[in-house]
């Protein structure tokens, strides 16, 4: 019994951290975003990694939202 609790309370507390890292990523890449140099395709890809993370981050998707943006991020060369 303990163990499920504390399993139970090591995914709620990773899940919150992973919801509230999303909107600090977001902010990274929008900020990046207007002095960036890259091509039409790598911007074209910025961008829609950059609205996919927001998305599943709204649908409470977060590891998934966070992959995304970190995806978007690598390509902006944000570290």
């Amino acid at each position: 019994m303990k163990k499920t609790v504390l399993f139970a309370a090591l995914a709620l507390a990773s899940s919150v951290a992973l919801a509230n890292s999303c909107p600090k990523h977001m902010k990274a890449i929008d900020a990046a975003l207007p002095s960036a140099k890259l091509s039409g395709a790598q911007m074209s890809e910025v961008k829609k990694l950059r609205a996919d993370g927001e998305a599943l981050h709204k649908a409470g998707k977060h590891a998934e939202s966070e992959a995304a943006l970190k995806k978007a991020e690598g390509v902006l060369g944000i570290k």
